[in-house]
């Protein structure tokens, strides 16, 4: 399925594109690397698979192990980007948990759309 996975990540950089940021994909294994103002979105994507709930788990961990040894910057935020069939599994982390980590989620619906979720 990695040509949906392919969708998803076009969707998102679109996203961040036509809101002003600079965006590059694949930088040490990241999916994608976003910058505006001195801000900056490292995100790992994920498309519609088979066993989504394992492969969102898979995708935390990949997620986790881009984080820097030290606490990053504030003004860093990290992002889990999935198409939205996948809203269920990728919220079973709870909310405190992904506040503290600075995780962002993105959903991207099967016309290209995407949705920060509540």
């Amino acid at each position: 399925m990695r040509g949906d996975e392919e969708r998803v990540i076009q969707a998102f950089c679109a996203f961040l594109s036509s809101g002003g940021w600079s965006v590059t994909r694949e930088v040490s294994f990241v999916d994608v690397v976003a910058e505006k103002d001195g801000r900056q979105i490292i995100a790992e994507a994920k498309g519609r698979t088979a066993a989504m709930g394992l492969d969102v788990d898979t995708m935390y961990g990949q997620l986790l192990r881009r984080m820097p040894e030290t606490r990053p910057d504030p003004a860093t935020r990290f992002a889990l980007v999935v198409p939205t069939e996948a809203s269920a599994a990728v919220r079973r982390v709870p909310g405190w948990v992904l506040n503290e980590l600075a995780i962002d989620i993105y959903l991207v619906g099967p016309d290209g759309t995407v949705t920060v979720p509540d």
